[in-house]
């Protein structure tokens, strides 16, 4: 079996996890899909200086599928404040365009750094559900344009959609809590979008990346990754009914610990 095969059908299950645990407790894929890639990927000859940039552009990717399916169900439903979308909407993109752009300027290792303290705080978060005090007024339209642009550059720097992020922040800014995760998953695919633009053009420069890359993006691994995880997330959210989902939460969130204390000393 040669490498690209086996990359294919180890994101295959790597999808039906990140699909699953998605589904099961309203998670972002991206800081599972980020560290798993990391180790994956030399198996198809990328080099270390590559490793990091590649998964990072390959986990926003995959977003921009799964996250255009719970953007169109929360519309539905009337979740998303289509007005404040529109007031967030060119910061969203201005950030998550230049984040690809920057994060060539910081080498891989130091971004995997960076992605690793990342995962160990929203591990944090997740363990102990850290809730900012509400503000009583909506930040003018000038604050909101550089919170959205902070956002989503985080966001394309690590791979994410951002929405563990923008969730606490709406909430802050005293959005009701559906109204602020519908909202997430608006943004989360425009991020997604503008991001995996910024990659593929920013990697179309490198000309030593291995076969079957889109720029940055490693098209075997998007492709395993995307099928499994949008079949396997509704059994995910059905569990959720019934599975305690709040101690599975923990455990999950110590799982994210580990992982982002192996990352920092890789």
């Amino acid at each position: 079996m040669d490498s690209l095969m086996l990359i294919f059908l180890m994101c295959l299950a790597l999808g039906a996890i990140v699909g699953f645990f998605a589904g099961l407790l309203g998670i972002g894929g991206g800081l599972l899909i980020v560290p798993a890639l990391i180790y994956l990927l030399p198996w198809a000859g990328f080099e270390s200086e590559q490793l990091t940039h590649v998964a990072i552009a390959t986990s926003l990717a995959t977003i921009i599928l799964t996250s255009l399916s719970s953007a169109r169900s929360h519309h539905k439903r009337g979740n998303i404040p289509w007005p404040l979308f529109k007031s967030i909407l060119p910061g969203v993109v201005v950030g998550a365009l230049c984040s690809a752009f920057i994060s060539e300027q910081i080498p891989s290792d130091n971004l995997r750094q960076a992605f690793a303290i990342f995962v160990v705080l929203m591990a944090l978060q997740m363990a102990f559900q850290f809730k900012p005090r509400q503000s009583e007024v909506m930040p003018s339209f000038a604050m909101m344009f550089s919170a959205s642009i902070v956002i989503a550059l985080l966001a394309g720097l690590m791979g994410i959609g951002g929405g563990v992020i923008l969730v606490p922040f709406l909430s802050y800014c005293g959005l009701q809590m559906k109204q602020a995760v519908g909202l997430s998953s608006a943004t989360g695919f425009l991020i997604a979008i503008a991001g995996t633009t910024g990659y593929v053009l920013a990697g179309l420069k490198v000309h030593d990346l291995p076969e079957a890359t889109l720029g940055y993006i490693y098209l075997p691994a998007l492709l395993g990754i995307v099928i499994s995880s949008m079949l396997v997330a509704p059994i995910g959210v059905k569990a959720a009914s019934t599975w305690p989902t709040k101690v599975l939460k923990r455990i999950f969130a110590l799982l994210l610990m580990v992982v982002g204390v192996k990352l920092m000393f890789f």
